[in-house]
This record gives structure tokens, sequence and C-alpha cells, in this order.
């Protein structure tokens, strides 16, 4: 089996670290977006030379090809940072404790998606990267397009192992490009509703016995975000939300889908298929939030403001579950994201574990890097669940040993409904412009019609 890179991955490369926003921008998890890190305990900080390697003092590593590694281990680079972090060096620890045909040695590469995949893609071109790497989905057509990662079939067919039936249809087709495995799905981490049960029950919201609300229009929620709006006091706000970046955007992917967008681009990535009339209909709705009052302007940590008890709802994170439940004096409740209009929609994205190029890699450690993979996804899901990301194997995801963890019941039907970012090779590059456009009205410098012009044009200049 021979592995190829395409001509253009250098020049893409290079052109990655000049791209706004390659990567997932703050306010979500270190896993998912970027957060503040802790350090990571599956690697080591210094190099061959004895040089130190960790300068940002994060736990990640400046130069993570250059770091020493066991050369009777599989060596993964990773960007899960923090709680998540510690959950995946639990992962690794677990596995290896198997006597797998080959332990896995982990590196924390970087902190923040954008600086990731530049190191990534980078090290590929340079024949230094590791042998097994993290991806995004939404990340992933970019890799595909690049030659940057190698398909899974021949190898999972030599392992006898069949994926086709082990994960969700969504997971799947993220996955997979004209008939080729690029990836093993690990997890979905979507966008759901949280909410402070103290500030609805002094509001006198019912709340379900299973810790849920009765939600099923627009109208239901603005009733139910008036009674928490009339106690709630001076300093505080009744959703958390900030006025930038991905997660007013990411309100705006849900309300566009639930009131019957069409995908942005084509499959074939060649002409834009967004409708302009619901996209702007939906950057209203956003911007109605802040100007009714129900997002107060210029908070800009909305996960920490939820946390400190100042707000009633948050549209936040399934990657929160930890922080959340563990935050003393916080009771918090959760549910899949809110049917407000006529469809279940909701923003997700997924980590997948890819098999980067490596001209290095024998086929004994190819075989045992995706067996890896595979095992990481499935016999070891449960470890990864306790991050608050959903499994993304069925064999995980729906076992009792996963429902019954705290909250999961609540969120885990967000797998049934949730739209995967835009699977193009540019979609990156398309994230950033249309958060740059969005970030224009809800700072209230155009209007949703200019908005969505602005985004249309994005979405236009990075076609195929």
């Amino acid at each position: 089996m021979k592995r190829k890179v395409v001509a253009t991955l250098l020049s893409a490369c290079m052109a990655a670290s000049l791209m706004a926003g390659c990567g997932q921008s703050s306010g979500s998890t270190a896993a998912s977006d970027g957060a503040s890190a802790q350090t990571s305990t599956a690697g080591t900080s210094e190099s061959a030379s004895g040089d130190p390697l960790d300068a940002d003092g994060d736990g990640a590593v400046d130069n993570p090809e250059d770091v020493v590694v066991d050369e009777n281990k599989l060596v993964l680079w990773s960007l899960f940072a923090g709680g998540d972090g510690e959950y995946f060096d639990s992962l690794i620890e677990d596995y290896n404790s198997k006597n797998p045909p080959k332990q896995v040695q982990s590196i924390l590469a970087a902190t923040m998606a954008d600086d990731y995949y530049t190191k990534l893609q980078t090290a590929v071109v340079a024949k230094s990267g590791p042998d097994i790497g993290i991806s995004h989905a939404s990340k992933l057509p970019e890799f595909v397009d690049q030659g940057v990662v190698e398909p899974l079939n021949d190898y999972l067919d030599e392992l006898g192992v069949d994926i086709t039936t082990m994960y969700p249809q969504a997971n799947l087709d993220a996955v997979t490009f004209d008939g080729q495995i690029y990836a093993i799905p690990l997890d979905t981490h979507a966008e759901i509703l949280w909410y402070n049960t103290d500030i609805l029950e002094k509001a006198g919201v019912p709340i379900n016995e299973d810790g849920t609300l009765n939600i099923s229009s627009w109208d239901d929620f603005k009733a139910i975000l008036d009674q928490c709006k009339a106690v709630m006091g001076e300093g505080q706000s009744v959703i958390s939300l900030p006025s930038a970046s991905d997660d007013p955007y990411r309100v705006w992917w849900a309300t566009y889908f639930q009131m019957g967008g069409t995908p942005l681009v084509s499959d074939d990535g060649t002409q834009v298929t967004m409708d302009k009339d619901i996209a702007v209909q939906a950057a209203d709705f956003v911007r109605s939030l802040y100007e009714d009052g129900y997002a107060a302007e210029g908070i800009t940590d909305h996960q920490k403001f939820f946390q400190g008890g100042n707000a009633a709802f948050m549209f936040g994170g399934t990657w929160c579950v930890g922080a959340f439940t563990s935050t003393e004096g916080l009771n918090v409740g959760c549910m899949s994201w809110p049917q407000l209009f006529g469809q279940p929609a909701s923003w997700a994205d997924s980590h997948t574990l890819i098999l980067p190029v490596s001209a290095d890699r024998t086929e004994e450690e190819t075989l045992a890097a995706v067996q890896f993979m595979v095992g990481a996804s499935t016999d070891e899901g449960l470890i990864w669940a306790q991050s608050g990301q959903i499994p993304a194997a069925k064999s995980v995801n729906e076992s009792e040993e996963f429902l019954s963890m705290p909250l999961r019941q609540n969120y885990v039907s967000t797998l049934e409904d949730a739209v995967m970012p835009t699977k193009n090779p540019h979609f990156f590059a398309m994230k950033a412009g249309m958060i740059e456009s969005l970030d224009a009205l809800w700072a209230g410098t155009t209007d949703a019609a200019g908005a969505i012009d602005s985004l249309y044009a994005v979405l236009e200049s990075n076609l195929s």
C-alpha cells in the first residue's frame, strides 16, 4: 500500500499559516476549540539535545517533531489539553496496559486547533509527522484534499474490522470520501442548552423529572426567558452569550437549519446553495437576543460567566459537563438544543483519529496504529465519554454505562438532528470569514442583510 502526498500540499501548508482563523476559536473546550490548557503527562518536553521545548508553559511543545520518543511506541500528536487532556491520557494509559501490538506515546503538539493543524501539515511535508493524529471532522476534507492522511479501508480489511455498522451514519459520512474511509470517529461534540436550575426555580419555571424543560417552539422558550428576566439582578444576563466568535455563529447555524435552510454549498463544492432569505431571518433572530435584552452585551467568556451563576441559560457545548458539574454551588441542567422553529437541528462537529502520511512507518506499525484508533473509539470509549463528549461508537453511546453518567441522557439525542459542518476542503477558511461577517452584525456595524451578503461573498470566494 503505497503512500503519497499530493503536489499541492507544500504550498497549501505554507498558506495555512497565513489564513485567518484556520482553527477553531476560543469559547470552547481545548479538545474542540482551544480553551485554557493544563499540562499533559503523556509525552516528554525535552528534545534529544536536552533543550526545553515547552516555551509557552501550557503543556504543549513548540516542536513536537523534536520530542524524545520511545522507538518501540507509536507516536500520537494531540491537541487535547485541560480536563480533556487528562481523560485522553487516561485512555492511552488504559490501552497501553492491555499489551497491544504497539503501545502509544502521546505528545501535546498545540492547544489551539489552528496551531496544531499548521504543525501537523508542515510535519507531514517534512516527513517528520506522527504515526497517529487528531482531526476535527470539519478539517478532514482539507486533509484529504491535500494528501495529508491515508485511507484506512485496506488496513481495516486486513484487521477484519467493518466500521460501517459501528457508528451513526452522520459520523461515517463525515469521514468517507469517494468510498474511502479516512478517519475513525471518536466522538460528536455539540451545542446544547444549559440552564441554572436555581434561577429557573426562583422564576417559577417548571423542570421535568428528568431535568429537561418543555420547549417546543420559540414562543415556549421566550415565555421562559421572560420569566427568568424578571428575577435577574444587576450584572446578570438571562442568556450567557458572547457577542463575537464561534458561539453566536453556532446559534445562527442551528437557527438557520431549524428554519429550513439548505446546505451552504453544493456537495461538489462548486456553487453556493445557501438560502439567503432564511440566512437573514436566522441572523435577525440571533441579533434580537441582544436587542431584546436576553443576552447582555459585553460577555467575553460565556462559560465562566454561566459557571459563576450569573445567567439562567447558556448555549454551550457538551464538553462543559465536567466543569459545570464539579463547580461548588452551581446547580445545572441541560438538554439537546431545543426545537424553536420548523425542524430540529443543532451545530456539531466531531473529533476523529487519523493516519498521517508517513514514509517511515512500517506496515506492522500502520496496522497497529489503526488497531489503536478503532480501540480508542470503542474499547476505551467510556473513558473518553467522561469528558462530556458523546462517544461516536454505538456500542458506547447506547450503553447503560454511558447513559448512567450525569446528564448524558439529556443530550445524547442530539446525535439524531445535529448538522455537521459543510464537507468542503475550504470549510475552515469559509468559517473564519462567516464568523467575521456575522460579528459585524452582533456588534451593530451592519444589518442582517449586509452581514449575510458578506457571508455569501465569503462562501463564493472559497469555492473549488
